[in-house]
């Protein structure tokens, strides 16, 4: 399984951009779709998650900005970026966090996105 992000690139401050990202094989259950992200000289962080239910969960710095959404027929997660900031220059990746079924065993899986970079400009 592959994920696939798309809609990263060059925003400007107060601007928005939109992120998206499907896996590319099947997953037998997914638990979470989420967003992380690594500025230059940081460490990964969580953006924004959406578990399977519909409840989300976002880092303090992105709330009220940034809205995670979730198509499951479509299993694709979105990243809604509204009120850029310059510190919102990051490589955002896309994660998924779910089960396979196999042989009467469960396999815990956990998929990461390859990165895309978002640049905001002030």
């Amino acid at each position: 399984v592959q994920l696939q992000a798309y809609g990263g690139g060059l925003g400007q401050a107060g601007g928005s951009l939109r992120l998206s990202c499907a896996p590319s094989g099947s997953i037998s259950s997914i638990i979470a779709m989420g967003w992380y992200r690594q500025g230059p000289g940081k460490q990964r962080e969580l953006v924004a998650e959406i578990a399977s239910g519909g409840i989300t969960n976002y880092a303090d710095p992105v709330k009220g900005r940034f809205t995670i959404s979730r198509d499951n027929a479509k299993n694709t997660v979105y990243l809604q970026m509204n009120s850029l900031k310059p510190e919102d220059t990051a490589v955002y990746y896309c994660n998924v966090k779910g089960r396979n079924y196999s042989g009467g065993y469960v396999i815990p899986v956990d998929y990461w996105g390859q990165g895309t970079l978002v640049t905001v400009s002030s």
